[in-house]
């Protein structure tokens, strides 16, 4: 998990779309926190820092304290408008965690083993099924990704949610069947030339086939 960055933001009195671009111009992106059973709160955060956060990447995917006037709250972003053009953050959601809390979250899969994997070596390449697991999580124990392991993994072999260890008191979502992450196939191009010889070897045996009973018939 990764330590918890701090927000410093300021509350807002004025509401409606006039007193939100009113804030932006100002250099401030508009924001709300709701939830844990509390009134929804609007505020304020310096469009800069906004900024620096979305370029460190993962911003929807890791709880912040986001400090109120002094007020600290831990909060998890929900929703991020972004400006159609230009890409600027426009708005946020957050939602305000309790203690305790759990969360659904899509978390990213991280491969690793890939440079001793037989299946690569072969020729193999990687077909992701899932590129994120959605897992329910403990709001202070978000991971930053699941591990895979591709290390013992052969062509055709796959990677499915019941072989992965999932951190301490996560759960997938999909709970109904064992639901495969990713496997380790053949490359089209190999499938397309071993497919060939499988029917020139077909081919072949017809025409031996034909050819033998040709001669029979004859006699």
């Amino acid at each position: 998990m990764a330590d918890v960055i701090t927000i410093e933001a300021q509350a807002r009195d004025r509401l409606g779309k006039g007193a939100s671009r009113a804030t932006r111009r100002a250099g401030f992106v508009p924001a709300v926190i709701y939830g844990d059973k509390k009134d929804p709160e609007a505020v304020q955060i310096a469009q800069n820092e906004i900024q620096r956060l979305l370029n460190r990447g993962g911003f929807m995917s890791q709880t912040y304290d986001l400090v109120v006037d002094g007020k600290k709250t831990t909060v998890l972003p929900r929703d991020l408008q972004l400006h159609p053009v230009s890409d600027a953050p426009m708005h946020i959601d957050f939602l305000r965690l309790g203690k305790g809390a759990t969360v659904t979250m899509a978390v990213p899969v991280h491969v690793v083993g890939e440079d001793e994997s037989t299946g690569l070596k072969r020729g193999g390449v990687i077909n992701h099924t899932r590129h994120d697991i959605e897992l329910n999580v403990p709001a202070d124990a978000i991971p930053e990704f699941i591990e895979v392991n591709v290390a013992e993994l052969d062509l055709g072999e796959a990677v499915k949610i019941s072989d992965v260890t999932l951190p301490e008191g996560a759960t997938p979502t999909i709970t109904d069947r064992d639901f495969t992450i990713l496997a380790i196939v053949a490359p089209s191009g190999l499938k397309s030339a071993q497919g060939a010889e499988g029917e020139d070897e077909e081919g072949e045996e017809a025409e031996g086939e034909a050819a033998a009973e040709g001669g029979d018939a004859e006699e």
